[in-house]
């Protein structure tokens, strides 16, 4: 009776230890973000560190662009204190973000050459890859394929996650849709470390949460508004990159084997993935250069039908929600089925607001020459 009595208690404080750090890892990330963001606003006004509109910009005003830099201090506070489990990992995982958090500051302040940045990120990707062995190391037989090979996964997971950072940076193009997407991103890898007892990650997951709900506050806000800048996009597209892969990673153990979990990342990622995918192929098909700008993204699409920036953000994210729970319907069928079914669901919720458009536009056509 006694050791029982000693094992509640054990079980009683083991809990209760979690459930102090996941309320210490949220609050402690919002709170440093939140008391931070209107510091950096003074000092954006104050030294003219500012975003000027032009012909693609979708705001009037200047706006403060350094956001990004409350977000990677209260996330590397945070981390260094409640995902300490990732000793073997840490040394690395802050080496890469700090590359990325000062080629994303250089650019936010100065604009940096697409060519620095690239570079910056694909030797922030081989650092995590090589120097932490955090790797793609499997497809889970996605199209008949199974175990890597070590050179190709090293070189598939830098491509991958340097594919990810300019994807979620490609998406910051209206009030609150990166941040939205970014929160959506981060609710679904809570759920699932923790549902796998992986608590360091789910950590790590609740502090980008954190802080992304008081970045969102000020991007939302008319008197206090501020973009994440590069600097933000950046250190969040690595993070939620990271996060994808320690899942399909942890997916891969025995006692868990979800052989679903690369369709799965994939959904949990499919809009800025999408996006960039959308835009290269319409681009290539206009004989434009696919790294040209122009305003063929997703929220681009959704604008051309009236609705407004806070209108477009939820739609999109509730787009993003409705492919994750259609992925995680389906996760018991085929694998190589599975990428294709989220892939063209994706891309046909990617198209519709085109489609609309176009009719939307006949119709007024027709109506004028009735008229």
């Amino acid at each position: 009776m006694k050791n029982l009595s000693l094992e509640v208690i054990a079980n009683f404080l083991g809990y209760s230890s979690l459930y102090l750090k996941v309320i210490l890892s949220f609050s402690i990330s919002f709170l440093l973000t939140f008391i931070a963001i209107p510091k950096i606003i003074r000092v954006s006004y104050r030294k003219q560190l500012m975003d000027i509109p032009g012909r693609r910009s979708s705001h009037v005003k200047k706006v403060p662009r350094l956001g990004g830099v409350a977000i990677y201090f209260a996330v590397m506070v945070v981390a260094s204190i409640f995902s300490s489990e990732m000793v073997s990992q840490i040394v690395f995982f802050t080496a890469s973000l700090v590359l990325l958090f000062f080629i994303g500051l250089m650019d936010d302040l100065l604009v940096v050459a697409p060519r620095k940045k690239l570079i910056t990120q694909i030797i922030s990707a081989f650092l995590i890859v090589m120097g932490a062995n955090v790797r793609i190391q499997s497809f889970f037989g996605l199209f008949g394929v199974y175990e890597l090979p070590y050179l190709i996964s090293v070189l598939f997971t830098v491509f991958i996650i340097v594919l990810i950072i300019n994807s979620y940076n490609l998406i910051d193009g209206i009030d609150g849709l990166a941040s939205g997407v970014g929160i959506l991103i981060s609710m679904c890898f809570v759920f699932i470390f923790f549902r796998l007892y992986d608590y360091s990650m789910g950590l790590l997951a609740i502090a980008i949460l954190g802080s992304l709900l008081a970045f969102l506050y000020f991007n939302m806000s008319q008197q206090y508004k501020i973009f994440m800048g590069d600097t933000g996009s950046m250190v969040v597209g690595f993070l939620i990159a990271f996060m994808a892969i320690k899942f399909i990673n942890l997916s891969s153990m025995p006692y868990v084997m979800i052989k679903s979990s690369p369709v799965i990342a994939i959904a949990i990622l499919i809009v800025p993935l999408v996006d960039t995918l959308s835009v290269i192929i319409i681009r290539l098909m206009k004989r434009k250069s696919p790294f040209s700008a122009d305003q063929n993204h997703i929220h681009h699409r959704v604008l051309r039908l009236g609705f407004s920036h806070v209108q477009t953000a939820v739609i999109i994210c509730f787009s993003n929600f409705l492919l994750i729970a259609f992925a995680y319907w389906i996760r018991h069928i085929n694998i190589s089925l599975m990428l294709v079914l989220v892939v063209c669901a994706a891309l046909v919720l990617s198209y519709l607001p085109l489609v609309l458009g176009e009719v939307i536009s006949k119709k007024k056509i027709q109506k004028r020459e009735q008229t």
